[in-house]
């Protein structure tokens, strides 16, 4: 077991990874798939690639403080170069993967980065043009080799050429280095990938991720155990969430982190790697849930008897029954299940989870109900990027309650304002907007961070999130609407894959949905309908049966909460359309732009 005990102490987040990798040694580390099979770096190799691209790029000319971007899907060369960068004493720059060439420009423009590395051929399309007119950045490096005919506007190195060697003098120089690095040095610029706007450089410090760390740490430790933890990566780490909970956390706990393969092979990697934690967010839990349901469903009268008692059981439970351990005559029951039903739940996610972490967005009380009642302990945590980025998380030594994002992590200061703003204060909390003073004192005030989330704090201690001070609609009547609580009942329906809801200054919602593919594709059969999407939205009969899943949803509605209205959007909502973030999060205002007259239309007639 690792001791936890050094991260309030270290001084930066090299030094703690150097430490872990010294006293892990030889040990796996860093997991890919490479032609077929699962292949780890140790940790020992890991520090000294580390150390050899650090050396690499002050030998490149890169100075103390300078920018780094770093463009790559998630594989080990990712932490490596993260970690490198920050022991050649520069700022991190993580980018996504899905930019466009546009977003990388406004990303290079404006931290004035002076090398990038890049993962692929692939990558390199988007980025490199963005480089050439930026102008800013004179050096590229390539994780894969490029294949570039010629530079002349920057110079091109490959990977391999800048992490030989033995590490033993590199060591020494980054040692010293990194002496000079104390917990307020900036470690990360993370651009926030916004609802609106453009994106504004996030300057985390090498604090407020050690405070994360050690919080989310004690957490694990206290409720669940340390020991040979192993985490799979999924979410892009660009995201402030994956960084830190995907990355610096398992860093911290000495854990091995194994690289998933892309949504399509995911639930395969689960069963191969057999995690201990997952870090995702709610969108997939969504997926996971309707899945499982469904093949439930098909498995005849017992196994669906059994799911519905096992979620009667946890809903129980989630209301608070005799302290949230449920009715004692459903105890013979619950027994039967945890013999029946629940080890073959577990067995999809690799039969020895501790935790599922849902974060980067509201999570829906019945999901998080769903997973629990299947015996899989779901928590979920609160954060955003200027807090490095977790607030808070449910556990169960505080009792789980779904429709709480639990209590603050150790170290942290929460407070509500008059207006039921949630503020945060501590280490965690980032120094500002890279460049941006008039955003900083807008977000920072009298040291206190404006989350510009609505909520309070319940009798336990928990933070209870209503919704975005922003997004928050208000009728005509001068009623307060959640909209993401709407939009979360709505697409726990099979017949609904996203949607969006309206009525600012309107007397009631409407609704933008985007149908559920695979439920539409069983319809059009049952009816004898060619798969069509846009013809079938165009049938009277398929949009009655949509009606009635939103019908449905209203009864559990109060009446400013019911959708009246609805339309349905010409796609579904994407990171390539620019309608949904990186982290899945609807991008209302480009939602309004393309539907805005549709939607003002449901209120004419």
């Amino acid at each position: 077991m690792v001791d936890i005990s050094d991260l309030p102490t270290s001084r930066n987040l090299v030094e703690l990874f150097l430490n872990r990798a010294d006293a892990k040694g030889a040990a796996p580390f860093l997991w890919a798939k490479r032609d077929g099979a699962w292949q780890s770096i140790s940790w020992a190799d890991a520090a000294r690639q580390v150390c050899e691209l650090a050396e690499a790029l002050r030998g490149l000319g890169l100075e103390t403080g300078d920018r780094v971007m770093l463009v790559s899907d998630n594989r080990p060369e990712w932490c490596i170069a993260d970690f490198a960068i920050m022991a050649a004493g520069c700022i991190t720059v993580p980018a996504y993967v899905t930019n466009t060439e546009r977003d990388h420009q406004h990303v290079l423009d404006d931290s004035g980065a002076k090398a990038v590395i890049v993962s692929n051929d692939k990558l390199a399309k988007t980025l490199l043009p963005a480089v050439l007119r930026s102008g800013v950045a004179k050096q590229v490096i390539g994780i894969d080799p490029l294949r570039i005919a010629q530079t002349g506007a920057f110079e091109y190195h490959d990977w391999s050429a800048l992490t030989g060697g033995d590490g033993t003098a590199a060591r020494a120089l980054v040692e010293d280095r990194i002496a000079k690095i104390n917990r307020d040095s900036t470690a990360c610029l993370i651009y926030t990938s916004g609802t609106g706007g453009a994106p504004r450089g996030v300057r985390q410090h090498h604090g407020a991720l050690l405070c994360n760390v050690y919080g989310a740490a004690k957490v694990l430790a206290e409720d669940f155990g340390l020991g040979d933890d192993v985490f799979l990566s999924f979410l892009p780490l660009s995201h402030a969430y994956e960084h830190t909970g995907g990355q610096m956390l398992p860093i911290g706990v000495g854990a091995e982190i194994y690289y998933s393969e892309g949504l399509e092979k995911l639930a395969s990697n689960i069963e191969e790697v057999r995690p201990t934690i997952m870090v995702v967010v709610p969108r997939l839990f969504e997926v996971l849930r309707t899945r499982i349901m469904k093949q439930i469903e098909k498995q005849g009268k017992v196994a669906n008897y059994l799911m519905n008692r096992a979620m009667a059981i946890g809903s129980a439970k989630a209301q608070g029954v005799r302290g949230g351990k449920g009715r004692l005559r459903d105890k013979p029951m619950d027994l039967i299940l945890e013999k029946a039903l629940r080890p073959k739940i577990r067995q999809k996610f690799g039969g020895r989870i501790k935790a599922m972490v849902s974060g980067g967005a509201p999570l829906n009380p019945e999901v998080g109900v769903f997973f629990e009642s299947m015996g899989l302990t779901m928590l979920q945590g609160y954060g955003q990027t200027e807090a490095g980025p977790v607030i808070s998380c449910n556990r169960p030594a505080a009792g789980l309650k779904m429709d709480t994002v639990g209590p603050p992590l150790d170290g942290v200061e929460v407070r509500i304002a008059a207006d039921g703003e949630i503020l945060v204060r501590g280490e965690l909390v980032m120094h500002g907007y890279w460049r941006n003073e008039a955003e900083t004192a807008r977000a920072l005030q009298d040291g206190w961070l404006h989350t510009g989330d609505i909520g309070h704090i319940d009798d336990a201690g928990r933070i209870v999130i209503t919704d975005r001070k922003k997004d928050m609609i208000v009728n005509d009547k001068g009623d307060n609407v959640s909209p993401q609580k709407v939009e979360g009942m709505l697409t726990l329906q099979p017949e609904i894959a996203q949607a969006m809801v309206v009525g600012d200054k309107r007397p009631y919602l409407v609704g933008l949905i985007v149908p559920d593919a695979e439920w539409a594709l069983e319809w059009a059969r049952a009816q004898d309908e060619k798969f069509d999407f846009k013809a079938l939205q165009a049938l009277p009969a398929f949009r009655s049966a949509v009606r009635a899943a939103i019908d449905r949803v209203n009864q559990d509605l109060s009446v400013i909460e019911k959708v009246r209205q609805f339309a349905f959007a010409d796609e579904a909502f994407t990171i390539e359309n620019e309608e949904m973030t990186p982290s899945m999060k609807i991008r209302r205002h480009k939602l309004k732009e393309r539907y805005g007259d549709r939607l003002d239309g449901l209120y004419k007639g």
